[in-house]
């Protein structure tokens, strides 16, 4: 019952948003009483609050694997790449929820997640820092700049990408990946 709350949840947060979704809406979408929401859950809030922390924990334990298991600092950066652009395949609406609602979570909670997403950004950023102290990447490169960047064109992907439409969840993580490796400027330029 658990998941089916959390999975309803997360399909009338994307179609309503979550201010406008009320516990009766989601119980309603199942059959089932508010007591079987309460039982799972103290508010909705704290449903919230469980699809952040499930998906960043996620994230976190997927990027560690790539860090560990990847050698170089391009290897790494292109994993983390297609890790991201992948997610919107597999995982669409619940990245939506994750990065359009946070502002919906109390002070404390956001802070926990704030926080985590940090933790996320932070490891992006010493790949660039590894990738320039070894000679892969460009000497000249501001890291954090970088990471934001990076962040920037992946995270907003989820707002307009279609993995059905014409463009492949491949296609756009290999387009991201050769747009952040080399940029758009031509050779002969």
């Amino acid at each position: 019952m658990k998941a089916e709350l959390i999975k309803e949840s997360i399909n009338l947060f994307v179609e309503k948003g979550f201010s406008a979704t009320s516990i009766q809406d989601i119980v309603d979408k199942l059959g089932v009483t508010k007591g079987s929401f309460y039982y799972h859950f103290k508010s909705k809030e704290a449903l919230l609050m469980h699809i952040h922390l499930s998906y960043i924990d996620d994230l976190l334990k997927r990027q560690k694997t790539i860090l560990e298991t990847e050698k170089e600092a391009r290897g790494k950066l292109v994993k983390v790449v297609e890790l991201l652009i992948h997610d919107i395949e597999k995982q669409g609406a619940l990245g939506r929820v994750y990065y359009r609602e946070i502002r919906h979570l109390t002070p404390e909670n956001a802070a926990t997640i704030r926080k985590k997403r940090a933790e996320f950004r932070d490891r992006i950023e010493s790949i660039i820092k590894e990738g320039i102290e070894n000679g892969e990447f460009r000497k000249n490169l501001e890291a954090k700049m970088i990471t934001f960047g990076i962040l920037g064109i992946t995270n907003w992907s989820y707002q307009w990408f279609n993995p059905k439409g014409d463009l492949s969840v491949r296609e756009l993580a290999d387009m991201y990946t050769d747009f952040i490796l080399h940029g758009i400027q031509s050779k002969d330029s």
